[in-house]
C-alpha cells in the first residue's frame, strides 16, 4: 500500500530544501572572502620566491593594479581577518577588508562585539570610523601643544562683539538699538583688539554676527588673523526688525588660523539651530555644547560672556562674572 506523505514529511522536505540553498549561497558568499585571502597568500608566496625583477613582471601582468596587490597582501597578513572565528562576520569586499587592517586590535574587537563588523559592513563605515579616531587624536595633540605654551593661549575663541548699528531713525528707533541695552563699540575698535595675543597658532574663532553687520564681522575676523570657513544659523522664536526682512536669526561665523582639524565626517551638526531668544543679545548655551563636542580638550574662552563662565571655559567681558 502506498504511503501518504504526512505534514511532518512535507515540513522536513521543505526544511532540507531551504537548508540546502542557504548552505550553497553562504558557501558561495564566503568563497569570495576565502578567494581574497588565497589571492593575498599566493602573492606573498610569489614575492618570497621570485627575484625582484621577476616579481615586478608578475605584478605588471596581474588583472589589478600594484596598489591593489599590496593591499591584498596586507589582508592576507592580518591574523585577525584570516582567523576562522571572524570569517563568517566579514564582508566579501577586499576594499572593506583592507580598511579593517588599519584598525588597532582593541578597536577591531570592539567593532566585532558591537556588530559594526558584519557581512554587510561597507567600506565607508570603516573609513568614517578611522577618520573620527584620527581627528580625535589630532584634537588631543593640539590641546597638549597649546597647554604646553608658557603664556596661556586658546584653541577656541567664541566672541560676541558689541556691534554698533544705527536704527532707522535715532528719534524713533533708539528703543530697539543695541546702545539702549548695553554699551557698543565701533567696528574699528573691535577689530583693533589684540585677539591674536590670546589665540594659539592653530586655533578656531566662532564669531557672532547680526545680519546687517555681516561685512563688518568678516572684516573683524580677518583683522584678528582668522580665515573664514563656514557659518551656523541661530533661528529665534521671536521676530525682530530689519530693513529688507524682519530678522529672526543670527549668524555664527567660523574661522581658523594655522592647522585646525575640521570635524570628522558624520560628526558635523546641522547648520541651523532653533533656540528661544532669552535676555537681550544673550546666546543659547546649545551653541557652546556644539563647539565643545568639536573641541572637548582644547582651551576655550568666551568673549563678552554674560553671567558666570561655562564649566571648562574662561570668560571675558563687561557682563562676565568671576568663576
Amino acid at each position: 500500500m502506498r504511503r501518504v506523505a504526512s505534514n511532518h514529511d512535507s515540513e522536513l522536505i521543505l526544511y532540507e530544501t531551504v537548508s540546502r540553498w542557504v548552505t550553497s549561497v553562504t558557501e558561495a558568499w564566503q568563497s569570495t572572502i576565502h578567494g581574497i585571502f588565497e589571492t593575498g597568500r599566493l602573492l606573498i608566496a610569489a614575492k618570497a620566491e621570485l627575484r625582484h625583477g621577476e616579481w615586478l613582471a608578475v605584478v605588471e601582468q596581474l588583472p589589478f593594479s600594484p596598489r591593489t596587490t599590496e593591499r591584498l597582501m596586507a589582508i592576507a597578513c592580518d591574523q585577525r581577518l584570516v582567523n576562522s572565528t571572524h570569517v563568517s562576520l566579514l564582508p566579501p569586499s577586499w576594499g572593506t577588508l583592507y580598511e579593517m587592517t588599519k584598525l588597532p586590535d582593541g578597536t577591531f574587537q570592539m567593532l566585532v562585539e558591537n556588530g559594526t563588523i558584519n557581512p554587510e559592513c561597507e567600506r565607508a563605515t570603516i573609513t568614517q570610523f578611522l577618520k573620527k579616531k584620527k581627528r580625535a587624536v589630532r584634537e588631543r595633540e593640539l590641546s597638549a601643544k597649546i597647554e604646553a605654551l608658557p603664556a596661556k593661549r586658546y584653541g577656541l575663541i567664541l566672541a560676541d562683539p558689541e556691534w554698533r548699528f544705527e536704527p532707522y531713525s535715532r528719534e524713533s528707533g533708539m528703543d530697539r538699538a543695541a546702545d539702549n541695552h548695553y554699551p557698543t563699540s565701533a567696528t574699528e575698535i573691535i577689530a583693533s583688539r589684540p585677539i591674536a595675543g590670546i589665540a594659539a597658532a592653530d586655533s578656531t574663532l566662532a564669531l557672532w554676527a547680526t545680519v546687517p553687520m555681516l561685512p563688518q564681522a568678516l572684516f573683524v575676523m580677518e583683522s584678528w588673523g582668522f580665515e573664514y570657513k563656514s557659518n551656523l544659523v541661530w533661528v529665534k522664536d521671536k521676530i525682530g526688525t530689519g530693513y529688507w526682512f524682519r530678522n529672526q536669526h543670527e549668524l555664527l561665523l567660523i574661522g581658523t588660523r594655522g592647522d585646525v582639524p575640521a570635524p570628522a565626517m558624520g560628526d558635523q551638526f546641522p547648520s541651523v539651530v532653533y533656540s528661544p531668544a532669552i535676555q537681550h543679545s544673550a546666546k543659547p548655551e546649545r551653541i557652546l555644547e556644539i563647539l565643545e563636542s568639536y573641541f572637548p580638550n582644547i582651551p576655550k574662552i568666551e568673549l563678552n560672556r554674560r553671567g558666570s563662565p561655562r564649566n571648562g571655559w574662561d570668560a571675558w567681558g563687561n557682563e562676565a562674572e568671576p568663576c
